[in-house]
């Protein structure tokens, strides 16, 4: 009564598998230098023309929710506590009949990730990372052994709202809308502070989500707070990258006013494996191929897949997740309209390639960047 996974595509004629092409793409430039043209591997676009298919015909179909696996048994006592939602029968995920959007883009989601991650070269489990790539992945999930779940945090998508749920999940606040600065280390535990079976018991256990973001809005949405607001940003990464990428910025500048051509320049010379966490893929924070995601949640409708998330993890019916403040104003489509397209052409397809895979994964359009949608 599930869909069966997509066929794995298979290399031709002994060429490079699809998945480690891929997952080298991800890693390396676009063009040959630094004066060569810019190039989209075939590759990438094939895979991408692939994913927007296979989207559009789910949504012609108006698929069903890809097989989950099904929430973990809770500690019985709860001290009486009356919990939102109750224990489907069959033990598995529900979603509202009525929410068909939610059912249609986590089955792109789910058959995209299998089709992706079903390649030759990806990764199966995270004791198959490169011990750095295992380290980062680590120490970005949160555990809650209460309620038996796992959260991969993605820095510039919520997360400092989802760490004040774990927070008072685990009673050190009282509630989520406290206003006090946060500390995003303390009392909170990550997966890298466990032993390997501890690890491997709750990775097979425990509930898994994560909540992912359209890839260059998240890196907007970066650029904007870290280089606008944040001196300790401006002074590490921003001093550095116009001392790097502007001509005659002399030997101390401030960091304060990094443009964001700037700041792509930067990306595109960076390793995504050595990225600060803020503009790090998504992909390589969270290694969704080697780790089985149970939900993928979208920024774009942030507060009705959070609170789902929190019925079926079955916290507290009190517990919400917290609501958007009056004064935040998160990076707008328009506003990231405007810096592509004020953005040389050839610096966003050298960028591109870097979140491809974020790109594709999750089901995100490529943006369009013609001469014609950017005279708009």
């Amino acid at each position: 009564m599930f869909p069966r996974p997509l066929t794995p595509l298979a290399a031709s004629n002994g060429a490079e598998p699809l998945g480690r092409a891929l997952r080298r793409a991800a890693l390396g430039r676009a063009r040959a230098g630094l004066g060569g043209p810019p190039l989209l591997l075939p590759s990438m676009l094939m895979f991408a023309v692939i994913v927007a298919s296979s989207g559009l015909l789910l949504m012609i179909e108006r698929g069903i929710l890809a097989e989950m696996k099904p929430l973990p048994l809770h500690p019985p006592s709860r001290d009486g506590t009356a919990w939102r939602g109750t224990i489907p029968e069959s033990g598995g995920l529900t979603v509202g009949v009525g929410d068909s959007d939610l059912q249609v883009r986590q089955d792109v989601r789910n058959r995209t990730l299998r089709a992706v991650c079903g390649q030759p070269g990806m990764p199966r489990d995270p004791w198959d990372l490169p011990v750095g790539q295992r380290r980062t992945l680590l120490r970005h999930i949160l555990v809650s052994d209460r309620y038996r779940f796992l959260y991969c945090y993605v820095p510039k998508v919520a997360c400092s709202n989802w760490k004040r749920v774990l927070k008072v999940l685990a009673g050190v606040l009282d509630s989520v809308d406290v206003r006090l600065k946060m500390d995003h280390r303390s009392d909170l535990v990550f997966l890298a502070d466990l032993r390997p079976e501890e690890i491997r018991y709750r990775l097979q256990h425990y509930f898994k989500f994560l909540f992912v973001r359209d890839p260059l809005e998240r890196l907007l949405s970066a650029y904007r707070n870290k280089f606008g607001e944040i001196r300790e940003y401006q002074q590490r990464y921003g001093a550095e990258i116009v001392k790097r990428y502007r001509a005659g910025a002399g030997p101390s500048p401030a960091g304060d006013d990094v443009t964001f051509p700037e700041f792509l320049r930067y990306l595109v010379d960076e390793d995504p494996e050595r990225m600060n966490e803020h503009w790090m893929p998504v992909y390589h924070l969270c290694q969704p191929c080697a780790v089985r995601y149970d939900f993928v949640g979208s920024y774009e409708r942030l507060e009705a897949d959070a609170n789902q998330v929190l019925e079926w993890v079955r916290a507290p019916p009190h517990i919400r997740f917290p609501t958007r403040q009056a004064w935040y104003r998160p990076a707008s489509p328009e506003s990231l309209h405007y810096h592509l397209c004020s953005a040389p052409r050839a610096l966003l397809q050298d960028v591109l390639p870097k979140y491809i895979l974020d790109f594709s994964l999750f089901a995100y359009p490529l943006p369009n960047i013609t001469r014609e949608a950017c005279h708009q």
